[in-house]
């Protein structure tokens, strides 16, 4: 039973008032209230490349589980596939569970995520499990690679940063986050990740030009990033060879020359669900290289498809933002849509052999338990994020009018 919003007792005296009763609502009013304010059209298109992934990891998890046994055991085919539904179902009620927070509440639980990943991220190089020369998990029952969960909270910390600028113009905000993203970035490559902290770079890289920073000081750190690069192929000898077989062209024996021939290798309709030939001798094929295997199983239609819809997810939250009167929220949800797109062209592109193979699953479709976990986080957040009443007007304007009114005080 819920309580009145008004007590009944008269206000005497001059001046005086009624305090305002809390009112208690019942979880069926909660539910309402969310769907009122949810963008059910993001809504959909992440139940739709949640659907496809199930979908492409019954197909991938035959040729992954084949070579995985051995002589003495036997992987059974479908074993990636059922933990991946087990997966699924708890990354999908985890990201339902965070879309009912408030933006106060995304906030400090995206604060405290990102600060608990960054200290776990110290350790990594000491106590992780090394896997492939890279030790960039932490075995917690299942392998949990921290780095994965720190992006969302990078992205919210660094909004939560810039924000601040509307209380003081004088902070120095960008560079703040700036620092932010080296000491990142450092701690990355000694484990070391190339991928993660070129995207970590790209998510900085946004949130700092929506924040105003000029772009003489973009193209310095633009140059410093070249020479990063730079150093990297030098003395970090996975990128020197990853990036030779990719400007060389590779061999036939190259993850990504086999990813391009799995993709083509179905036409533009497919050989149909389990048909497939050469995704049995790509590696890794239920998670780096799902996409190829969707190409040769339905069809290079099927993987437009695909695209098509990663496209609509990404510009589907930027026409939320447009018109957000609320700095932190329109540089969050810039920040954690570009994490997850990100993320997803990379992979893509790597499959289709126009980018160096960086070890990122495709966010949604591929198998994964932690990586899973973290993107339905990351959603989460974004969905909770970018929830409005649809019964408020909004100011409108640019990220500079906003910026310039709040500082004004209008």
């Amino acid at each position: 039973m819920t309580v009145p919003a008004y007590s009944p007792v008269t206000a005497r005296g001059p001046g005086a008032y009624l305090a305002p009763v809390p009112v208690q609502r019942r979880w069926r009013d909660m539910v309402r209230i969310w769907w009122r304010e949810i963008d059910k059209l993001l809504l959909l298109l992440i139940a739709l490349l949640m659907a496809m992934g199930i979908v492409a990891v019954a197909a991938a998890s035959p040729a992954s589980a084949d070579q995985l046994s051995t002589a003495r055991e036997r992987v059974g085919d479908f074993m990636f596939f059922k933990r991946h539904i087990v997966f699924q179902m708890m990354g999908l009620s985890l990201m339902i569970g965070l879309s009912f927070l408030s933006r106060d509440s995304a906030r400090r639980l995206g604060i405290m995520v990102g600060a608990v990943m960054l200290a776990l991220l110290f350790v990594v190089p000491f106590i992780g499990e090394e896997k492939n020369g890279a030790r960039r998990w932490i075995n917690v029952g299942m392998s949990l690679q921290p780095s994965e969960f720190l992006k969302p909270g990078f992205a919210i910390i660094c909004a939560w940063i810039l924000s601040w600028r509307l209380r003081d113009p004088g902070l120095p905000v960008i560079a703040f986050v700036t620092g932010f993203f080296v000491l990142i970035a450092g701690l990355l490559m000694l484990q070391p990740n190339l991928g993660d902290a070129i995207l970590f770079g790209g998510i900085w890289l946004v949130m700092v030009l929506l924040a105003g920073m000029p772009w003489q000081r973009i193209a310095g750190l633009g140059g410093l990033g070249v020479v990063g690069l730079t150093l990297a192929y030098l003395f970090y000898d996975n990128a020197r060879h990853r990036i030779d077989g990719f400007l060389g062209g590779g061999t036939a024996f190259d993850q990504v020359d086999l990813a391009q021939r799995t993709i083509t290798a179905g036409g533009w309709t497919g050989t149909g669900l389990w048909l497939g030939i050469r995704k049995m001798n790509l590696p890794e094929a239920h998670t780096d290289y799902i996409f190829s295997v969707i190409g040769e199983e339905f069809g290079l239609i099927t993987c437009g498809l695909i695209v098509v819809l990663y496209c609509a997810l990404v510009l589907r939250t930027l026409l939320r933002l447009v018109g957000e009167d609320n700095l932190f929220a329109l540089l969050a949800a810039a920040g954690l849509i570009t994490q997850f797109g990100g993320q997803a062209f990379i992979n893509i592109l790597v499959n289709l052999k126009l980018f160096p193979s960086k070890g990122m699953t495709l966010p949604l479709i591929s198998y994964g338990g932690s990586s899973t976990l973290a993107v339905c986080f990351t959603l989460g957040l974004l969905l909770a994020i970018t929830r409005r009443n649809p019964f408020l007007a909004r100011e409108g304007g640019t990220l500079r009018d906003l910026i310039e009114r709040k500082e004004g005080g209008v």
